[in-house]
């Protein structure tokens, strides 16, 4: 019974970093669009908090865990995961049936890539519940929580706004309703709450590759944010001053004081 009440927190929270990335379609409720300049600052905001994540949260943890080697491996295997599942989205021949080619095409590469992101996210999440209700924890409706899942929890809450506000950008422009926008950008990270259980139960019982486990989590969300994120970003921002990297960077330092502090909880 216990195993189902970890499995049952864990996917919760998976859940509601899920449900997250809903907030970003919000603005849309009021306004016709987000402006480029205060976009590529929501994206610097999103890449600060998962590099703050990656760094002082999976790694340090990992190798509290395991060896320098472990986590490096594992971080190649997160990487692998990510370019190989892009490659084959990108490959992907699709029947666009009744609707539009080039828009239901597009369409269908922004769910698929961004589903691809969310996965490894959900992993990370998995990862960090690995001591559930162990010694250390944080006492929460009657469960013993890390504090590292509780950190990676909100951090990656954060970091899904500005991804929901990215899958909402397009769609809006296809005329899509507001209501709509809410359902697709929850729906690309619904693997989160998925990963995260099959991750808590693989490292659960075979903690021998916990540090695997959290070096994956942490390349796969580096290697998006150095790969995906910041060039977004950059060409969200070519039109701006600078081609938007102070704005950039100034979301990036952000992102990265908003959760520094939880690491010394």
């Amino acid at each position: 019974m216990a195993l189902l009440e970890n499995l049952l927190l864990v996917f919760v929270a998976g859940l509601i970093t899920a449900l997250a990335t809903g907030i970003g379609a919000l603005p849309f409720f009021f306004f016709e669009g987000i402006s480029d300049r205060r976009n590529v600052i929501l994206w610097g905001l999103s890449s600060g908090i998962m590099l703050s994540a990656s760094t002082f949260g999976l790694v340090e943890e990992g190798l509290a865990e395991g060896t320098p080697l472990e986590i490096a491996i594992g971080m190649a295997a997160g990487v692998a995961l990510v370019v190989v599942a892009h490659d084959v989205l990108m490959d992907t021949d699709i029947d666009p049936q009744q609707y539009e080619t080039a828009d239901f095409k597009k369409l269908v590469l922004i769910l698929g890539i961004l589903t691809v992101h969310s996965f490894p996210e959900g992993v990370a999440i998995g990862v960090s519940f690995a001591d559930l209700g162990l010694e250390g924890g944080t006492q929460f409706l009657g469960f013993t929580v890390p504090v590292l899942a509780i950190f990676m929890t909100i951090a990656i809450s954060i970091h899904n706004i500005p991804e929901g506000t990215a899958i909402s950008i397009p769609l809006r422009s296809m005329d899509v309703a507001n209501w709509k926008l809410v359902w697709w950008a929850v729906f690309s990270s619904l693997p989160q709450p998925i990963g995260a259980v099959l991750a808590f139960g693989f490292v659960r019982y075979a903690r021998e590759f916990l540090p695997y486990g959290f070096g994956f989590a942490a390349g796969a969300m580096i290697y998006l944010v150095l790969t995906e994120f910041v060039p977004e970003a950059l060409d969200i921002g070519e039109r701006l001053p600078s081609g938007g990297k102070p704005e950039l960077a100034g979301g990036i330092v952000v992102g990265i004081l908003v959760m520094v502090p939880l690491t010394f909880v």
